[in-house]
């Protein structure tokens, strides 16, 4: 991550915070991180195939169609963190940079709710924490 997003989302995360502890208060102890030792992140070749071009050779990828999963579940809310985590661990997996699966969550602020956005980016947070640096972004 760059200084400059790194700063970005530092605010986001500061500003998510405060208004999801006034809407959602308690949510913040939820921890679903269990789950994933039963699901690790696939490898790339495997995700393509399962979520990729496999069956639709002229659709999109697997990288795109697990941002737009990150998208769906960042709408649902703190009901969909395990699925949640795995999605954006497997977006990773796939090719998705940090920044992009941050601005996917960003954006569903709209639909979702600042609430549920603010969820996500906790989520992907952790999850970025866990993930090491990119490469080229």
């Amino acid at each position: 991550m760059t200084d400059d997003f790194a700063k970005m989302f530092s605010a986001w995360m500061e500003q998510g915070q405060k208004m999801a502890s006034a809407f959602m208060p308690g949510m913040e102890t939820f921890d679903a991180k269990a789950m994933e030792k039963f699901f690790p992140a696939m490898p790339k070749e495997l995700l393509e195939m399962w979520f990729g071009k496999t069956f639709n050779p002229e659709g999109l990828d697997a990288r795109t169609r697990f941002l737009v999963t990150i998208a769906a579940l960042t709408v649902l809310g703190p009901v969909g963190e395990p699925q949640l985590r795995m999605t954006i661990k497997n977006g990773l997996a796939a090719g998705a940079t940090k920044r992009e699966v941050a601005e996917v969550i960003w954006q569903m602020s709209m639909f979702g709710g600042v609430p549920a956005m603010q969820k996500a980016l906790e989520v992907a947070q952790s999850v970025f924490a866990e993930t090491p640096e990119e490469k080229d972004a």
